[in-house]
C-alpha cells in the first residue's frame, strides 16, 4: 500500500500528470471516475480531520490540503466526532446594561472546542461581565439581551437563565481574580468543592467525599506543584498558591470549559508566569478550552 506524498511529491506528481494528459489529448477532457480518486478529499488537519497526517517518504507533516489516491489507506483520516463540529462557545447579539450604561453591545462570539482565547480590553471595557454571562452567573437585558450557549447548551436568552443552568455549571470551572476560597478550610477541602455539582445533596451538604474523588483531587493538586500543602490552610498560602488552588477545584471538577477572569492580575511575574503555564499546559494536554 503506497504512503501519502509529501508537498512536494504532490506538486511533482500533479505537474506530470497535467504534462501527459496534454501531450495524450489537445483538448482536456472531461475527468473519468478513476481520476476523480485522485482529487482532494480531506483538508488541513485543523478543519475536518485529525491526527495530523504525516507524509510516509520523509516525515514531514502536511500542514496544507492532502490528496489522496486510491492506494493509500483511507483508515488514517479520522473525521472529527459530531460534538466537535460545534462551538464550545456560542454567543450572539449579547446587550447589558448598568444603570442606563452599556457595558455589552450587540456582542457575538464564537469559540470551538480546544481553543484558548484571550479577552484584551481596558478596564471596564466588560471582560469579567462577558465570562460571568457565558458562566450563568449574570443575566443580560430583557427581551432584546440576545443568547448564550456553552457547549451546545442554552446558558440564558432574551434576559432569562435556562432552568438548567446549575447542571450545565457543572461543566463550567470558573477562576477569579480573588481565587474565592474558604480561608479556613484545607487545601485539600478547598479542592474538594469542585465536586459538589456531580455529587448528591445530601452528600455534599455533609462534606462526604468518596474515594474516587478525594483521589482526583490529590492528583489535581499534585499537577500544580501543592500536593504537600494539601492539609495547609488555605488563608496561610501566598496569592500565586491560592490560585494554582483555584485552578486544582477546576480540574478536579472535570469541566469541559475553564474560564479565568484575570487570573495573574493581582500576582508577582514568577507566579503569574506559572499559573499561564498551567492553565496553557491544561489547553493543551487535556484539550479544554479555556478563556
Amino acid at each position: 500500500m503506497a504512503k501519502p506524498p509529501c508537498e512536494a511529491e504532490r506538486h511533482e506528481l500533479h505537474a506530470h500528470a497535467e504534462r501527459r494528459h496534454d501531450s495524450n489529448s489537445p483538448r482536456r477532457a472531461a475527468p473519468s471516475s478513476r481520476q476523480e480518486s485522485h482529487v482532494r478529499i480531506a483538508t488541513t488537519p485543523a478543519t475536518n480531520c485529525y491526527p495530523p497526517v504525516i507524509c510516509g517518504s520523509c516525515g514531514c507533516n502536511t500542514a496544507g490540503p492532502v490528496w489522496l489516491t486510491t492506494e493509500y489507506d483511507l483508515s488514517r483520516v479520522v473525521p472529527r466526532p459530531r460534538s466537535l463540529m460545534n462551538a464550545a462557545i456560542h454567543v450572539q447579539g449579547l446587550n447589558k446594561t448598568f444603570s442606563h450604561k452599556s457595558a455589552l453591545v450587540d456582542l457575538a462570539l464564537s469559540i470551538q472546542p480546544g481553543e484558548m482565547v484571550a479577552l484584551i480590553g481596558a478596564s471596564g471595557s466588560g471582560k469579567s461581565t462577558l465570562l460571568r454571562h457565558l458562566a450563568g452567573l449574570a443575566c443580560c437585558d430583557r427581551g432584546n439581551g440576545g443568547h448564550v450557549q456553552v457547549l451546545g447548551r442554552e446558558v440564558q436568552a432574551a434576559g432569562r437563565l435556562n432552568s438548567q443552568v446549575r447542571r450545565l455549571r457543572a461543566d463550567i470551572g470558573y477562576i477569579f481574580q480573588q481565587f474565592n476560597l474558604v480561608n479556613r478550610l484545607s487545601v485539600m477541602d478547598n479542592v474538594l468543592l469542585g465536586c459538589l455539582g456531580r455529587m448528591p445533596r445530601w452528600r455534599g451538604s455533609l462534606a462526604l467525599f468518596n474515594r474516587e474523588e478525594k483521589q482526583r483531587a490529590m492528583a489535581a493538586l499534585d499537577r500544580v506543584g501543592l500536593a504537600d500543602l494539601a492539609s495547609q490552610r488555605a488563608s496561610t498560602l501566598s496569592g500565586g498558591q491560592q490560585q494554582r488552588v483555584a485552578i486544582a477545584r477546576a480540574l478536579t471538577q472535570r469541566a469541559e470549559v475553564i474560564l479565568a477572569d484575570e487570573p495573574i492580575a493581582s500576582l508577582d511575574p514568577e507566579s503569574a508566569r506559572r499559573v499561564m503555564e498551567i492553565l496553557t499546559d491544561i489547553n493543551r494536554r487535556d484539550g479544554k478550552t479555556v478563556v
